[in-house]
């Protein structure tokens, strides 16, 4: 690839913002971001200009967010991040066990997650065992974001949402804070099927 992005904000939990793009092409990066701005890169300095990296960065000064994974990888270090996400991993395979043959919800995508991101239906009763139609999408399309507001109101639990294509709106859980714990999951579905029963 001539690019590569990573977002170690996303599943390394570093605080936002911090990306990295990393460019094949040497020089790139500055001669597509450099101001001259020579109130901040002054070519008289008394030390190697090559440190004066604003001048190659999408953000100029705020190209110190790097710091953040710098300092947590020094806490964490390798071994860490690897329990951190192994974590991750295994609760969303734990949420997928749970509701892939439980009754009310329905996978959205066939087989075992890829990666921390479940992406199910929770289907109502008014809803189970009724024709696959139209009629059916539109309402279920409705379920997830009823759900979801019914969650805030309460303050107990918060999962986005949202439709691909031709699927409606599904639930898209996302896994990334190892602190969570198998009861966590638990209860998120009992309070799925709690704040839904209704729909």
């Amino acid at each position: 690839a001539n690019s590569v992005t990573w977002n170690p904000h996303k599943m390394m939990g570093v605080p936002l913002q911090c990306s990295a793009l990393l460019v094949r092409e040497e020089g790139l990066m500055q001669s597509c971001n450099q101001m001259h701005a020579s109130y901040l890169f002054q070519q008289d300095k008394h030390y190697d200009l090559s440190y004066d990296t604003g001048d190659k960065a999408l953000q100029c000064g705020r190209h110190v967010d790097v710091f953040k994974l710098w300092l947590m990888w020094r806490a964490k270090g390798t071994i860490g991040f690897e329990a951190h996400i192994d974590k991750c991993l295994e609760l969303a395979e734990y949420l997928y066990n749970k509701i892939k043959n439980r009754e009310g919800y329905e996978m959205v995508f066939d087989g075992k997650p890829q990666h921390t991101n479940v992406c199910f239906w929770y289907v109502p009763p008014s809803l189970r065992n009724t024709e696959d139609n139209e009629e059916r999408m539109n309402r279920l399309s409705k379920v997830a974001p009823v759900i979801k507001a019914r969650m805030m109101e309460y303050g107990t639990t918060m999962v986005s949402y949202q439709p691909l294509g031709d699927k409606v709106n599904f639930f898209r859980m996302v896994i990334s804070n190892p602190a969570a714990a198998h009861q966590d999951i638990d209860f998120l579905i009992e309070e799925i099927e709690r704040l839904g029963q209704d729909l």
